[in-house]
């Protein structure tokens, strides 16, 4: 696997300038909306895992975008849902803290489902989120023109977005421009990240959610939901990765 962090640590930030910008975008919406996968269109390769089971994302992961005079940080946050459990509880706070910090929120809605009650309940939400927000309405592959169109008009009715994009994350289509938008709409500010950082987690962390995806997509029943994954590095600095529940 390669580490999509490797960069020579002595590698400065930008210098900052009058044309230097760079921006924090929360990913929040509905368990399997396809914030994971727009995340990693986005980069341009993988940082998020994926599978078809939802909730895979436990924790805000960072994707950083870095383009001419400009840095974007997409931030993945958990499934947004009604909780039940502490570990529940503990993801839906992440996600809502991740869209407080963030400059700009992207509500992520599968339009193929359209606007379900968990939505609904995001709206509700956003609704106390003073940052901008954007609407991205994701898989229209699946949908209809006439229906694209009419759950457009319905969601900006509910709750008034600076900007709607229609993609599919899957085929990359429409990906561009949302991110085109996010370049150009990010705060006039100094980078956090070195220019050939693709995301803020280490390899460790990589190889351990990579191992985690791979339980989720081969083995179905027979594990707990609640998996956890440990990675442990020998002296030789090859990564072993061993898989435990919690």
């Amino acid at each position: 696997m390669t580490d999509p962090n490797e960069t020579d640590p002595n590698t400065p930030l930008a210098t900052p300038t009058d044309t230097t910008r760079c921006g924090f975008i929360a990913l929040v919406g509905a368990p399997n909306a396809g914030k994971s996968t727009l995340l990693n269109s986005l980069v341009g390769t993988k940082v998020s895992i994926v599978t078809h089971k939802a909730q895979t994302t436990r924790a805000q992961i960072r994707g950083v975008v870095t383009e001419g005079q400009s840095q974007v940080i997409f931030v993945d946050t958990p499934g947004i849902f009604a909780p039940k459990r502490r570990l529940d509880r503990a993801m839906v706070e992440a996600a809502w803290s991740g869209a407080g910090d963030a400059d700009f929120v992207a509500l992520i809605v599968d339009a193929e489902r359209g606007l379900t009650p968990e939505v609904e309940s995001l709206l509700e939400g956003l609704d106390a989120v003073r940052n901008p927000r954007v609407l991205v309405l994701n898989k229209i592959d699946l949908i209809k023109r006439e229906k694209l169109l009419a759950l457009s008009e319905a969601l900006n009715a509910r709750l008034r977005f600076d900007q709607t994009f229609m993609i599919s994350a899957t085929k990359g289509d429409g990906v561009r421009d949302l991110l085109a938008w996010a370049e150009a709409n990010a705060p006039l500010g100094p980078w956090h990240f070195p220019e050939d950082h693709l995301t803020d987690l280490t390899m460790a962390l990589t190889s351990a959610e990579v191992t985690r995806e791979k339980l989720f997509l081969r083995i179905h029943d027979e594990i707990p939901y609640n998996a956890t994954v440990e990675t442990r590095s020998s002296p030789s600095r090859r990564m072993a990765p061993t898989a435990s529940t919690r």
